[in-house]
């Protein structure tokens, strides 16, 4: 977490200061390690080294403003309306940032002295996870407070999305942390100091990809963690919430502590907390889930990955519903297939689904505006887009008419769903009331007032009707004087003056020379402007303003009125919006399948792993929008069938499509036990445990890992990790060393796979002295991507057939490449030498590396051994003895 750097006070920090920059250094005081933002007026000023600080960050110009402590104090600011764009930039590099309002009107100030200062307070503090605001959001992804915690040898992950109100809780094995927390994306994540560094835990900190925020140890605590989650809920016990494990409550407590501080005492709106067992999900590594691009490329970015390929959601609370199916795919059939079933319902209905998507393409956030709402920063807009929600909720709750025959009705994930958005007769009166109340278009902010219909309020109409209709008589006013005093006079208004008569310095000087007897009194001269006013415009100023803030004022306690319902409601509104996002998911997945051809899985308690030209769902959409083809493969692995392969080597030249194979086969695991549709004619899948992916090659210089090193950390997790459910894919183990060295490596850990793993394995190599495998190991095939020669070129066919591959073309590959001729002359004829030199050398078993894999012969017995076993030194004279050890002695020679 980036954090200015505070200047040390050299005396007391407040000695001498005027009485706003003490505001200014107590609440800095309180938030050392953020920006702080300081309202002054229209902008929010920043000083000292946090101006020296976010000048550098975002380019805001350094001035300076006063002295303290004899130096010169450094100042920067923006106006309040830009506020949000620079705060979002100052997020984005890791910083939090505190925001101190002022907390009343300057007049009340003013009320209690000319030297008093506007009260002000820290209203919140604004940090990566704890965002609420859609300009600062991915309308599309969930922003996420994470929290870890380890007690008694059980670790936890907690995770808040405040924006939304949802709340997770998994407890785990700590060797599980990092897949645990690296499928929930955090952007932020709380951890004990203590912990921050162990090894383990921050392996898992960093795969995560959020920025960690250490705290104390003791507010973890499992006691006092209780209390503030219990505080949080306003229970009195969890156990109302399930039986959770201390860890479980420690992480709980981080981040309730956490939203305590950042969130100035507000309450969010948040659901009950979700247990989830490690056993419930498969479990992907951080590794894994870049190797795979399944939410993410490799680059970081959305478009290319599995998630942006499938997704046809149509509101962006079903698009992040969708990316959290995709990111943790279930690991029980029951759960599986009921998902499977709703998208299957859906998709051989394809009028109801359109009604459907259209309905909910209308709809708003409600999610995300309640939050908003909930935590007091939500306007008029956020009442609206529950309006909507509500309204669609409604019109779609009786779209699928419930069949009597369980055959032909809907299934019971989508019951469920249509269920929750029955409206309750509180969300009734709700809706009816924003309905009649709030107007079609308002405005985004409450100040701005506007937003209540006429007829919703007679006094508020009333108010308004006094307010306008003074208006039009200052525009007569206006007029009036212009005809009476010859003046081009314009009424304008500001907080000083209130209504005044305003003109230029040379059509003022008849005024002037009128004297006393001129019904236009003097207010004020600037450089270029003369101002005056009326005994009539300032008796007409007093009434505009008083009706003016008397229509503001009850607007205002209408949209508190309202937002208090909304609190109260929040939670039957989030199930609303929560049964809205899954449709919507469920929807697009039965879209997405009739669009490609996709066909429902077999999800059993198997270990078996059958697909009938399979097809990778990236590759195919980036070639088919090209023109091209896609060419599907088969593919067959079984833990259990006696004689059946469970571990694949796959062969094949670079470019033939080997990694595609691979990354397609592990893609269908995930969207199978994402209860999702899957590319390909037909597939049968056991459900997998854990699945891991070594494909693709990097380093981390930041730890001082070669390429090859990391290589050997990732295959080291998946041979400690990976159990009999588990499905792996390999590519090139051991390329990065010598071609010995890397060949024994992948000798041996293709048959720790097989033989100890036991785990479901598609392994490619170049080695294609693996292929000998196959004989050797009950339960290995080979299967080859396939390539030929013509004319001298060499054609792709990218399909994966049964035997090994006879050479890999790697010559013909940098000829493809651009690699220029002589170079590729040159590299055929060494080749072609090398080769022979090979062929020479004899078979693979012949190599010592292999040789010893074999049981060595019998040591047959020297001429040395059989005289001295022919010796019998007790019967033996000395001369004798002599004589022997002479023979003995000739014999060695």
């Amino acid at each position: 977490m980036n954090a200015p750097l505070q200047h040390p006070p050299k005396t007391d920090p407040l000695e001498g200061v005027t009485p706003v920059m003490a505001q200014f250094l107590t609440a800095k005081a309180s938030q050392p390690d953020a920006i702080l933002f300081f309202r002054m007026g229209d902008f929010y000023e920043l000083f000292f080294q946090d101006a020296e600080v976010v000048a550098a960050a975002i380019g805001l110009t350094l001035t300076k403003r006063g002295k303290h402590l004899g130096e010169d104090i450094p100042m920067a600011g923006m106006p309040v309306h830009a506020a949000e764009g620079y705060i979002a930039r100052l997020i984005r590099q890791g910083f939090k940032v505190a925001i101190c309002e002022q907390m009343e009107d300057p007049s009340e100030a003013r009320k209690r002295g000319s030297k008093a200062v506007v009260r002000r307070d820290i209203v919140r503090v604004v940090t990566p996870g704890t965002l609420t605001e859609d300009s600062l959001l991915d309308a599309r992804g969930a922003n996420r407070l994470a929290a870890v915690a380890l007690r008694r040898g059980r670790a936890a992950v907690a995770v808040v999305e405040l924006s939304a109100g949802g709340v997770d809780c998994v407890a785990c094995h700590l060797v599980d942390l990092a897949a645990t927390l690296s499928a929930f994306r955090p952007s932020e994540v709380l951890v004990t100091d203590k912990l921050f560094s162990d090894p383990e835990v921050k392996e898992a900190l960093d795969g995560s990809g959020g920025v960690v925020q250490a705290l104390a140890s003791a507010v973890a605590e499992p006691a006092a963690a209780s209390a503030r989650v219990t505080r949080l809920y306003g229970v009195q016990s969890l156990d109302g919430f399930g039986a959770f494990e201390e860890a479980e409550v420690s992480a709980l407590g981080l981040i309730a502590a956490y939203l305590e501080t950042t969130q100035a005492g507000k309450v969010p709106a948040l659901s009950p907390p979700r247990r989830s067992g490690q056993t419930g999900y498969l479990a992907i590594d951080p590794a894994t889930r870049l190797s795979l691009e399944i939410d993410r490329t490799q680059r970081g970015e959305r478009e290319g990955s599995l998630l942006a390929c499938i997704d046809r959601t149509v509101t962006s609370g079903g698009a992040r519903a969708l990316a959290e199916r995709i990111a943790r795919p279930l690991r029980d059939p029951a759960a599986i297939n009921a998902g499977l079933d709703a998208v299957e319902w859906l998709m051989e209905r394809r009028g109801p689904r359109r009604d459907l998507r259209d309905g909910l393409r209308a709809s708003a956030d409600v999610a995300r505006a309640v939050s908003r709402l909930a935590l007091g920063r939500g306007g008029p807009r956020d009442l609206a887009a529950i309006r909507s929600g509500l309204t669609i909720a409604e019109s779609l709750a009786g779209l699928f008419t419930v069949s009597p025959d369980p055959l032909t009705g809907p299934p019971e994930r989508i019951t469920a769903c249509l269920d929750r958005l029955t409206l309750s007769p509180d969300l009734s009166r709700l809706m009816l009331d924003l309905a009649e109340g709030l107007s079609p278009e308002p405005p985004h902010l409450a100040r701005d007032g506007g937003f209540v219909n006429p007829g919703f309020r007679p006094e508020l109409d009333a108010a308004r009707a006094l307010r306008d209709d003074s208006r039009r008589v200052v525009a007569d006013l206006e007029a009036r004087a212009v005809a009476e005093s010859g003046v081009p006079f314009k009424i304008k208004h500001n907080a000083v003056l209130g209504y005044f008569l305003e003109t230029t310095a040379k059509h003022a000087e008849p005024l002037f020379r009128a004297g006393p007897e001129s019904p236009f009194i003097h207010r004020q001269t600037l450089a270029a402007q003369v101002r005056f006013t009326t005994v009539e415009l300032s008796e007409l100023d007093a009434k505009i303003s008083q009706a003016g803030h008397r229509a503001l004022a009850m607007e205002t306690e209408t949209f508190e009125t309202w937002r208090a319902h909304v609190q109260a409601l929040a939670r039957p509104l989030q199930a609303l919006a929560e049964a809205m996002a899954e449709l919507d998911a469920t929807a697009a997945l039965a879209e997405w399948a009739e669009e490609v051809g996709a066909v429902r899985p077999v999800v059993d308690d198997s270990r078996c792993f059958t697909v009938e030209a399979g097809r990778h769902p990236v590759v195919e959409a980036a070639v088919k929008k090209a023109g091209d083809p896609f060419t599907p493969n088969d593919c067959r692995l079984d833990g259990e069938g006696q004689g059946c392969a469970r571990l694949s080597i796959v062969t094949g030249p670079n470019m033939a499509g080997k990694s595609t194979f691979l990354r397609q086969n592990a893609l269908l695991v995930v969207l199978a036990q994402a209860g999702c549709f899957v590319p390909a004619r037909a597939m049968r899948l056991g459900v997998v445990d854990r699945l891991f992916s070594r494909v693709g090659a990097g380093d981390d210089l930041a730890r001082g890992r070669s390429t090859f090193m990391m290589e050997m950390v990732e295959t080291a997790a998946i041979l400690t990790q990976a159990t009999d459910r588990s499905f792996v894919v390999l590519d090139e183990i051991g390329r990065g060393t010598a071609t010995y060295d890397g060949l024994a490596i992948a000798w041996a850990c293709a048959e720790a796979l097989h033989d100890m793993n036991r785990s479901r394995t598609l392994f490619a190599t170049h080695y294609h002295e693996l292929a000998r495998l196959e004989e050797r190991l009950d339960h290995v095939c080979n299967l080859s991507m396939k390539a030929r020669e013509w004319n001298g070129e060499l054609v792709f066919l990218h399909e994966a057939a049964p035997g090994a591959a006879d050479r890999s073309y790697g010559v013909q590959v940098a000829k493809l490449a651009g690699v220029p001729p002589a170079v590729v002359a040159r590299a055929r004829a060494v080749l072609d030498r090398l080769e022979s030199e090979k062929a020479a050398q004899g078979r693979l078993d012949d190599l010592p590396l292999f040789a010893v894999m074999e049981p060595p012969p019998p040591p047959m017995a020297s001429a040395v051994d059989e005289a001295i076993a022919a010796l019998d030194p007790d019967a033996m004279s000395p001369r004798e003895a002599l004589e022997a050890l002479y023979r003995l002695k000739g014999l060695a020679k």
